[in-house]
């Protein structure tokens, strides 16, 4: 079988409104994909920057799959969360980006949104927090539906990858 190593950092986010953020991650394949070793999913620490408004997570990525072809090529999905002085938690924006097809190092920025709710919504996270989830979290990664949501650009989440990609002529998968 064909295999991807993908090797790097999801760094840090930028552009958020408040700083003490963190970042809970995962990898969404299709059914040809095979996890042969590392983790799909994972959360990194609270940073909470002093001087500028760039949160810090150097938080590292290490998975290795096997696949018998192109479809269903893997995508990194991110939630950035918020936590405040007393510990409790808000979300701050949704995001994804497909993991590179091409063999190297790769530097991606990851643009995330959130959804705004209606106005009594909106209102009501401007005085008590908190604000509106997806309920289905796989819609941030799937074109189903999500059209219909409104929702409002947020910060920007940097990430450094290197792909490796082995034996991919050997089964006549091209890239």
């Amino acid at each position: 079988m064909a295999e991807v190593h993908v090797i790097g950092q999801i760094v840090g986010a930028s552009g958020f409104p408040s700083s003490s953020l963190f970042c809970k991650w995962g990898i969404h394949t299709g059914g040809a994909w095979k996890l042969l070793s590392g983790l799909q999913e994972g959360q990194t620490q609270v940073d909470h920057p002093q001087l500028d408004d760039v949160a810090y997570w150097c938080h590292p990525i290490d998975v290795h799959f096997a696949t018998k072809g192109l479809q269903g090529w893997p995508k990194l999905h991110v939630q950035v969360w918020h936590q405040d002085m007393f510990g409790r938690t808000e979300l701050y924006g949704y995001g994804f980006c497909h993991i590179p097809s091409g063999p190297g190092f790769h530097q991606l920025e990851c643009v995330t949104w959130r959804p705004l709710g209606s106005w009594q919504e909106q209102l009501c996270q401007l005085f008590v927090g908190g604000g509106p989830q997806l309920v289905n979290s796989d819609l941030v990664y799937t074109a189903a539906d999500r059209y219909r949501l409104q929702t409002r650009a947020m910060g920007t989440v940097h990430l450094q990858l290197a792909v490796l990609l082995r034996h991919f002529d050997r089964y006549g998968v091209e890239c």
